[in-house]
């Protein structure tokens, strides 16, 4: 087995992480490289797995550098929370033994494709190609695409859409388009909903919004998103899985969809989805009542 190793080694733990496995892990498979900052050319890469070492962000970012390679990912968290590398670094020398002879557990996690293109080029996106050539900026997203009002810190106005409806217009401090994957993240601290990963859909979260009734909304993953700057800040960003962004003007529309790229995720056997939700974010967690 050919192994591919991302670690981010501005992470105090990792380091003595790499100089402890790497012998243990050269008695078992291949390794074809090691990236410590996830910015090497991975063009030539020819691995049966990549094994990441760090937190969700490290993930985040190799997912997006994939660039739709099938190679499964398997994340050890290094990190704080770890919904997406999901394996603790005490678990993971037996599983990945286990694995070896068993095989790995993969599931598919959708991503998202987000484009800028200019005011007034809706009518445009009908003939085939036509995104490609229309948008200045495009990036994937496994969590999140985000648009953050900015400085100076002035709420702003966006028309909202999906599916050609005319959609609604509302002033706030911005808005989340999530994935299943993501919903735990930026998402779930701005009152959207939790999503199992193993639904296939995306939820619409306000940030902020001016109003008492704008609820988050969840939407299939076949779905278009259309959000056009009515009126934004100087500030105003669009922001990709907390990593990659563009500044954005007056009058652009952002374009939402499912990427053709997907990732490959090895599950963690013991992980359990409520479990884990109740573990790290305290999830239903009752009240505390006094002893005496």
């Amino acid at each position: 087995m050919r192994l591919f190793i991302v670690a981010n080694v501005a992470k105090p733990l990792v380091k003595p992480a790499i100089d402890e496995l790497l012998p243990w892990l050269k008695q078992r498979v291949e390794i074809v490289g090691i990236d410590e900052g996830c910015s090497g050319d991975w063009s030539d890469i020819q691995a049966d797995c990549i094994l990441v070492l760090g937190g969700d962000g490290t993930l985040l970012a190799t997912a997006r550098k994939l660039n739709g390679r099938p190679i499964p990912v398997m994340g050890v968290n290094y990190g704080r929370l770890g919904f997406l590398a999901d394996f603790t670094p005490s678990q993971f020398k037996p599983r990945f033994e286990e694995m070896l002879k068993a095989g790995f557990p993969v599931q598919k996690r959708s991503m998202l494709d987000a484009s800028i293109i200019p005011e007034g080029s809706l009518n445009k996106l009908s003939s085939p190609g036509a995104l490609e050539k229309l948008r200045r900026f495009s990036s994937t997203a496994l969590n999140d695409v985000v648009i953050t009002a900015g400085s100076p810190f002035r709420m702003i106005d966006l028309q909202i859409s999906a599916d050609g409806d005319s959609g609604v217009q509302y002033s706030g401090d911005g808005v989340i388009v999530a994935t299943a994957s993501g919903s735990t993240a930026y998402n779930v601290s701005a009152g959207g909903p939790i999503l199992s990963p193993n639904i296939d859909a995306m939820c619409i979260t306000p940030i902020c919004p001016h109003s008492l009734s704008f609820r988050p909304v969840v939407l299939p993953m076949s779905s278009v998103v259309y959000i056009s700057t009515k009126r934004v800040n100087t500030g105003t960003t669009l922001i990709c899985d907390g990593q990659v962004h563009s500044p954005l003007n007056s009058g652009e529309i952002i374009v939402i969809k499912r990427s053709n790229h997907i990732v490959q995720m090895v599950d963690n056997p013991e992980t359990k989805e409520l479990r884990v939700l109740a573990e790290r974010l305290n999830w239903a967690e009752g009240p505390r009542y006094n002893e005496k």
